[in-house]
């Protein structure tokens, strides 16, 4: 890829976070840019940017192009023999560590369609029970795409999407609707679906199994490692991390062990940091506490080592100490201010919702190791900072929160010099060392390479399932089409035999037969009507009886056929028998018996009549 060519590709992600909120900053370039590549091949574009005007002009085009980014490959138990092993091994130790009455909370991050959220209940219901599972289980499952997580919500699944569902599981935990299967609706509200942005957005915490399957591949190496840190933060301790086949933790060593590692499945080693308490120890005033020992106080926090701010119950600042002002330009006036308005509330780090995590669990929060680069220093620094509750009693309800900013710049650049060091004693080790490293890359790149591998056969699969579902509507347009075809075909023998039938009717008439309606149009003429009058049927049929040009004198009997509309038919009988003198197709006279017999509808509507011509004997 040329420089312009990066340099757009970089303009269309910026693009998205900033119109769509979707940060793909952290994700693998080489696969985003092939997933857009598609899209500009579909679209016979020629490059990113324009892409990009394409997208400004067809804003529609944004969810095809999130539905190539964020594929939803995904299925019930999806491979059955991690799952028994999650079964067999991880739930027995995850609950023999908990109280019979104790609450357990799940998290399934990158949960797509909800297929292995809602696997993971059947699991845990069949393993504590219904009752059990109603009063203890809490199954929080995010993703980032707001069209899976709205699949999700309903709980409704194919019949092919549960191919891979027991039977006996089947039965158990859906329910047939109009639409397909609907997971039980008194087990549903243990599941809460929510958008999560696994890259940026706060973990969710005290999980005691997590569920990360195929999710990490998507990400850059360094992207994995920070969301590697934030799912060792959200697990309990003991806490179990599932991954999928082609993810691996490595160089992770001291955060997470291997329970069963061909199955993928960790457990959490090394305690959460946890966040200091107030540093003016956070106890209540005693009711005899002089005034001088109150200014006392705040001279003290004032001028404490450490930058601190208070934050009272309703957001607004409520207390800087000198440092704090010095360092982020505070100023008396801006006591009484909302936090999230000062600059500090989201620079050096994004506090607010720390902040809000802490107002809502009543437990600390650390960050570390925030770099900040200020115009005025000639160095960056780094902090780590704590944000704590405030109570105003012990086991009271919460006063404020305090933000403590530690300044660990010249702790850091000791351990860096300490490290620059111990990189010089261990010089003679290089040569090991550098093989060491070029294994390692060398794992890394064939890890990376598998996750790709892994990736594309996730985009095939959605592909076939995809071709499935349309050979699925062909083949039901089809069945119709047969359906229709059939009762074509149906219709048409039944014609063909009414045909037959009608002709048999009027060969046994007599030897001259024909049928005309209401208007006297001529209906039926029969091949002794031909014989008789010299007229063929092709020139008789649809013409008016009294045009025909035959030798029959029809007006000497046309009141008769003329049959007023609203007259009854006869009492007694439908057909009259008239003589006539005729004269036949070869010119000679004849005496013709014309019986005629009229067609009533069931309202006693004349229809037509048949007229059945006899030559008499002799004649």
């Amino acid at each position: 890829m040329t420089p312009g060519q990066d340099r757009e590709f970089h303009d269309l992600l910026f693009m998205l976070r900033e119109t769509r909120g979707f940060d793909f900053s952290g994700y693998k370039r080489t696969t985003l840019m092939r997933r857009v590549g598609r899209r500009l091949e579909a679209l016979n574009l020629r490059d990113y940017g324009e892409y990009r005007d394409y997208l400004e002009l067809e804003p529609d085009e944004y969810n095809r192009l999130f539905d190539s980014l964020l594929i939803n490959v995904t299925g019930f138990f999806r491979d059955p023999t991690a799952w028994q092993t999650l079964r067999e091994v991880v739930v027995p130790s995850l609950l023999a560590g908990k109280g019979e009455s104790s609450a357990i909370r799940v998290w399934s991050a990158g949960c797509a369609t909800g297929e292995e959220a809602y696997s993971l209940a059947m699991l845990l219901a069949e393993e504590l029970g219904m009752e059990q599972f109603r009063r203890r289980v809490k199954i929080y499952a995010t993703d980032l795409d707001e069209k899976a997580l709205q699949v999700a919500r309903s709980a409704l699944y194919s019949e092919r999407s549960l191919d891979e569902v027991p039977s006996e599981l089947r039965a158990a935990y859906f329910e047939p609707v109009e639409e397909g299967f609907a997971f039980r609706r008194d087990l549903r509200r243990q599941l809460i679906f929510g958008r999560n942005d696994l890259t940026r957005d706060a973990p969710i915490s005290r999980v005691d199994l997590l569920l990360a399957r195929n999710t990490l591949m998507y990400f850059n190496s360094e992207t994995q490692r920070g969301i590697v840190r934030r799912f060792h933060f959200a697990l309990s301790d003991p806490g179990y991390l599932f991954l999928g086949k082609a993810e691996m933790l490595l160089n992770h060593g001291d955060k997470f062990a291997p329970v069963e590692l061909r199955m993928r499945v960790f457990k959490k080693v090394g305690a959460s940091p946890i966040g200091a308490r107030a540093p003016w120890g956070g106890g209540t005033m005693s009711p005899h506490r002089q005034p001088h020992d109150l200014a006392l106080q705040a001279v003290a926090l004032a001028s404490g080592p450490v930058a601190q701010i208070v934050i009272d119950r309703s957001g607004n600042v409520a207390m800087v100490n000198s440092l704090a002002e010095m360092l982020f330009t505070l100023n008396p006036r801006d006591i009484g201010k909302p936090f999230q308005d000062l600059e500090v509330s989201y620079r050096p780090a994004e506090l607010r919702s720390v902040i809000e995590q802490v107002r809502l669990e009543m437990r600390p929060a650390d960050l570390q190791d925030i770099t900040w680069y200020r115009p005025s220093d000639k160095e960056a620094r780094v902090f780590d900072i704590s944000v704590v509750p405030l109570l105003d009693r012990p086991g009271g309800e919460l006063a404020g929160v305090g933000i403590n900013f530690h300044d660990v710049t010249h702790y850091r650049r000791l351990r860096d010099e300490l490290q620059q060091a111990n990189r010089e004693l261990e010089h003679a080790y290089a040569e090991l060392q550098s093989l060491n490293e070029e294994l390692e890359t060398t794992n890394e790149e064939l890890q990376s390479t598998n996750e790709e591998l892994e990736t594309t056969n996730e985009e095939l699969q959605s592909t076939n399932e995809e071709l499935e579902t349309i050979n699925e509507e062909l083949q039901s347009t089809n069945d119709e089409l047969q359906q229709i075809n059939d009762a074509l075909n149906s219709r048409s023998e039944q014609l063909d035999q009414a045909k037959d039938f009608v002709s048999s009717v009027v060969r046994s008439l007599g030897d001259a037969v024909t049928v005309v309606d209401a208007d006297l149009r001529v209906l039926v003429w029969s091949s002794g009507a031909e014989d008789l009058w010299g007229l063929r049927h092709d020139e008789a049929v649809g013409r008016q009886l009294t045009e025909l040009d035959i030798g029959l004198p029809v007006a000497t009997f046309l009141p008769q056929l003329r049959r007023p509309p609203g007259a009854p038919p006869p009492a007694s009988r439908r057909t009259t028998e008239i003589v006539v003198d005729a004269v036949n197709r070869r010119g000679r006279p004849a005496r013709i018996k014309v019986e005629l017999s009229w067609l009533y509808a069931e309202d006693a509507s004349p229809r037509g009549v048949i007229l059945v011509m006899n030559l008499l004997p002799g004649e």
